[in-house]
Protein backbone atom coordinates (compact mmCIF):
# COMPACT_ATOMS: atom_id res chain seq x y z
CA UNK A 1 0.00 0.00 0.00
CA UNK A 2 1.10 3.54 -0.78
CA UNK A 3 -0.25 6.36 1.40
CA UNK A 4 -0.36 10.05 0.52
CA UNK A 5 -1.21 13.14 2.52
CA UNK A 6 -4.26 15.06 1.31
CA UNK A 7 -2.38 18.02 -0.09
CA UNK A 8 -2.01 18.81 -3.80
CA UNK A 9 1.79 18.61 -3.74
CA UNK A 10 1.53 14.91 -2.78
CA UNK A 11 0.74 14.19 -6.43
CA UNK A 12 4.46 14.72 -7.16
CA UNK A 13 5.16 11.40 -5.44
CA UNK A 14 3.17 9.45 -8.03
CA UNK A 15 5.73 9.45 -10.84
CA UNK A 16 8.28 7.39 -8.89
CA UNK A 17 5.51 5.11 -7.63
CA UNK A 18 4.22 4.45 -11.16
CA UNK A 19 7.77 3.93 -12.42
CA UNK A 20 8.22 1.21 -9.77
CA UNK A 21 4.99 -0.44 -10.95
CA UNK A 22 6.12 -0.27 -14.58
CA UNK A 23 9.46 -1.82 -13.69
CA UNK A 24 7.94 -4.57 -11.55
CA UNK A 25 5.36 -5.62 -14.17
CA UNK A 26 7.54 -4.84 -17.25
CA UNK A 27 5.01 -2.39 -18.67
CA UNK A 28 5.64 -0.56 -21.92
CA UNK A 29 5.89 3.24 -22.08
CA UNK A 30 2.32 3.68 -23.32
CA UNK A 31 0.85 1.74 -20.41
CA UNK A 32 3.16 3.59 -18.00
CA UNK A 33 1.80 6.90 -19.33
CA UNK A 34 -1.83 5.72 -19.14
CA UNK A 35 -1.39 4.64 -15.54
CA UNK A 36 0.40 7.86 -14.59
CA UNK A 37 -2.30 10.06 -16.14
CA UNK A 38 -5.27 8.18 -14.68
CA UNK A 39 -3.72 7.67 -11.26
CA UNK A 40 -2.84 11.38 -11.11
CA UNK A 41 -6.44 12.29 -11.96
CA UNK A 42 -7.87 9.83 -9.41
CA UNK A 43 -5.52 11.01 -6.65
CA UNK A 44 -6.23 14.67 -7.43
CA UNK A 45 -9.95 13.95 -7.16
CA UNK A 46 -9.42 12.08 -3.89
CA UNK A 47 -7.42 14.95 -2.39
CA UNK A 48 -9.56 17.84 -3.65
CA UNK A 49 -13.09 16.44 -3.73
CA UNK A 50 -13.00 13.40 -1.45
CA UNK A 51 -10.81 14.58 1.41
CA UNK A 52 -11.32 18.32 0.76
CA UNK A 53 -7.55 18.91 1.18
CA UNK A 54 -7.87 17.91 4.86
CA UNK A 55 -4.28 17.05 5.84
CA UNK A 56 -5.63 14.84 8.64
CA UNK A 57 -7.05 12.52 5.98
CA UNK A 58 -5.04 10.20 3.72
CA UNK A 59 -5.30 8.81 0.22
CA UNK A 60 -4.40 5.14 0.03
CA UNK A 61 -3.35 3.34 -3.13
CA UNK A 62 -3.02 -0.39 -3.39
CA UNK A 63 -2.51 -2.84 -6.23
CA UNK A 64 -3.82 -6.23 -7.13
CA UNK A 65 -2.58 -8.24 -10.07
CA UNK A 66 -4.20 -11.28 -11.57
CA UNK A 67 -3.21 -13.16 -14.69
CA UNK A 68 -3.63 -10.41 -17.25
CA UNK A 69 -4.90 -7.41 -15.29
CA UNK A 70 -3.50 -4.84 -12.95
CA UNK A 71 -6.03 -3.26 -10.58
CA UNK A 72 -5.12 0.00 -8.87
CA UNK A 73 -7.38 1.13 -6.03
CA UNK A 74 -7.44 4.77 -4.93
CA UNK A 75 -9.25 5.28 -1.64
CA UNK A 76 -10.07 8.56 0.07
CA UNK A 77 -11.75 9.23 3.41
CA UNK A 78 -14.57 11.36 2.02
CA UNK A 79 -18.27 10.67 1.61
CA UNK A 80 -17.97 9.45 -1.96
CA UNK A 81 -19.88 10.56 -5.05
CA UNK A 82 -22.14 9.18 -7.74
CA UNK A 83 -20.11 8.90 -10.96
CA UNK A 84 -23.38 8.85 -12.93
CA UNK A 85 -23.97 12.47 -11.88
CA UNK A 86 -20.73 13.75 -13.44
CA UNK A 87 -21.45 16.01 -16.41
CA UNK A 88 -19.94 15.07 -19.74
CA UNK A 89 -17.24 17.69 -20.41
CA UNK A 90 -17.60 17.19 -24.18
CA UNK A 91 -21.24 18.36 -24.20
CA UNK A 92 -21.49 21.86 -25.73
CA UNK A 93 -22.87 23.40 -22.51
CA UNK A 94 -19.87 22.06 -20.51
CA UNK A 95 -17.07 22.52 -23.01
CA UNK A 96 -15.87 25.84 -21.55
CA UNK A 97 -16.15 24.83 -17.88
CA UNK A 98 -12.95 24.74 -15.87
CA UNK A 99 -12.36 21.31 -14.38
CA UNK A 100 -14.66 18.34 -14.60
CA UNK A 101 -12.51 16.29 -16.95
CA UNK A 102 -10.74 13.91 -14.56
CA UNK A 103 -13.40 11.21 -14.38
CA UNK A 104 -13.95 11.52 -18.14
CA UNK A 105 -10.21 10.99 -18.81
CA UNK A 106 -10.07 8.06 -16.41
CA UNK A 107 -13.01 6.40 -18.17
CA UNK A 108 -11.49 7.01 -21.61
CA UNK A 109 -8.00 5.72 -20.80
CA UNK A 110 -8.49 2.78 -18.38
CA UNK A 111 -9.52 -0.58 -19.75
CA UNK A 112 -12.27 -0.56 -17.11
CA UNK A 113 -13.18 1.50 -14.05
CA UNK A 114 -15.25 0.53 -11.02
CA UNK A 115 -16.41 2.54 -8.04
CA UNK A 116 -16.81 1.10 -4.55
CA UNK A 117 -17.95 2.35 -1.16
CA UNK A 118 -20.26 4.98 -2.56
CA UNK A 119 -17.50 6.30 -4.85
CA UNK A 120 -14.82 6.84 -2.21
CA UNK A 121 -12.80 4.02 -3.81
CA UNK A 122 -12.02 4.01 -7.52
CA UNK A 123 -10.64 0.87 -9.13
CA UNK A 124 -8.54 1.51 -12.24
CA UNK A 125 -8.08 -1.64 -14.34
CA UNK A 126 -5.47 -2.23 -17.02
CA UNK A 127 -4.70 -5.24 -19.20
CA UNK A 128 -1.04 -6.17 -18.88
Amino acid sequence: MFELESKPESVCELEAFVRSIADKYHLDDNLYADILITLTEAVNNAILHGNKKDCQKKVNIHLKQNTDRLHIYVEDQGNGFDPKNIKNPTDPENIHNCGGRGVFLINQICHSVHYHRNGSVVQLCFRI
